[in-house]
């Protein structure tokens, strides 16, 4: 009896192949770098400033966790309005705060920023104090029409404006001095009630000065005493050098990988590479569209999850031999070969998402990146494993006239 089939070639389906195929090598090369440039990146690849700040008790103030979230809260608008990219600010432990600065060259300006309390205060010349930041809707840094020297201009809020009023009707003739923090930023004479619920404050060397003046204002006061920790500064040429790294330690683990699919299970092995292409495409993409921010730990998570996104794949392959070896055609050893390998598949990658999820939700900073880019990898790869190489390998197998077992990662035999 003879077992061989017939070499029969279908140029339609063989033709649909190869153009899916082209089409994904096409996507791959023209969307790899654009997708790879458009994700953020860390301090530890661009260079820039570390700070570590911490949360102190005051006798008038005492940290508790709100006050940390508002400090953090405040941190934030202040950072978003220096103007500075990509800034991460999050918390460590119970009262300490860390704050990456990539790009930023100069930490000291970026700390008396940051961490100034801001508190603001108008005080008559007994002392009293007569209007707080609480009082004050908004401030903006310009340039005075008259002396051409920058000012930040105060709008109050109705009550605030009607506090002023007051404040300027009664010392007519006398200073009133404006604080930040307990320090003296003017004390300007009143010569008449001003009561159009706005005023401004001189003084400011520069515009730059005046602009983060403005800044603290409109953040408003952090609810308690912040002090440095720690002030750490990674040069760009350092950056640099560890982005370079990052890229040849990702490309020799992606070509490795590639050439073992290849050698071990030659066409299924090429279906395997082309649906890890996909699977790199994906993760690029979703990483882009989240703004996720890569660090070397977030770049190590993924370089393991691509070991990862080929080990569903070898599960299957073998199932797959085996199913060959007790004599069925190619179409349902395939068919059988994932349906058997699912559940294994799915245990394995759900044991390593849920200890990501436990890394990233216990962890701290750079664990949580580490922990977010490999459970991320691993939930993308089953998916590759499970839909794209399936329909790869299937359109394969009725397109060609391949069906000889040993191109598919099995012994030399009768064609199926």
């Amino acid at each position: 009896m003879n077992n061989k089939r017939p070499n029969t070639l279908r140029p339609a389906k063989l033709f649909r192949f190869w153009a899916v195929i082209a089409v994904i090598f096409g996507v791959f090369i023209f969307t790899l770098v654009p997708l790879a440039k458009s994700i953020r990146q860390g301090l530890d690849l661009q260079g820039g400033t570390h700070i570590v700040m911490q949360a102190e008790d005051t006798p008038e103030n005492k940290v508790t966790p709100e006050a940390v979230t508002q400090v953090i809260a405040i941190m934030q608008k202040r950072i978003n309005e220096m103007g500075l990219t990509e800034p991460i600010i999050q918390r460590e432990g119970a009262n300490r705060i860390i704050i990456e600065l990539p790009g930023e060259k100069d930490p000291k300006k970026a700390i008396e920023t940051i961490g100034k309390t801001a508190v603001l205060q108008f005080k008559d010349e007994d002392g009293n104090v007569a209007l707080t930041g609480e009082d004050l809707k908004t401030a903006q840094e310009q340039m005075d029409s008259n002396s051409r020297n920058p000012v930040v201009a105060l709008q109050f809020t109705d009550e605030g404006g009607k506090k002023f009023a007051k404040l300027t009707a009664d010392n007519i003739g006398r200073k009133i001095g404006i604080y930040l923090d307990g320090k003296l930023l003017t004390d300007p004479v009143v010569n008449e009630e001003i009561d159009g619920g706005s005023a401004v404050i001189t003084g400011q060397r520069s515009l730059e000065e005046a602009k983060n003046l403005a800044i603290l204002l409109r953040s408003g006061a952090l609810p308690v005493k912040v002090s440095v920790m720690e002030v750490r500064t990674v040069g760009p040429s350092l950056g640099q050098d560890s982005k370079d790294k990052s890229v040849m330690a990702f490309t020799i683990g992606l070509s490795l990988t590639v050439l073992f699919m290849l050698a071990m299970y030659r066409m299924a092995g090429f279906v395997a590479d082309t649906a890890l292409l996909v699977y790199v495409l994906i993760l690029l993409g979703i990483l882009s569209a989240l703004k996720a921010t890569l660090t070397l730990p977030s770049i190590a998570g993924v370089i393991l999850s691509i070991g990862m996104a080929v080990d569903a794949n070898i599960l299957i392959f073998e199932r797959f031999k085996e199913e060959i070896a007790a004599g069925k055609v190619l179409r349902l050893a395939v068919q059988a070969g994932f349906k058997r390998a699912f559940t294994t598949i799915f245990d394995a990658n759900m044991t390593v998402i849920i200890t990501s999820a436990i890394l990233f939700f216990l962890g701290s900073g750079t664990v949580k990146g580490f922990a977010f880019t490999l459970g991320l990898g691993v939930a993308v790869s089953m998916f590759t494993a499970i839909t794209v190489s399936r329909t790869l390998l299937m359109l394969l197998i009725d397109a060609s006239w391949i069906h000889n077992p040993w191109w598919f990662g099995g012994k030399r035999g009768y064609d199926r």
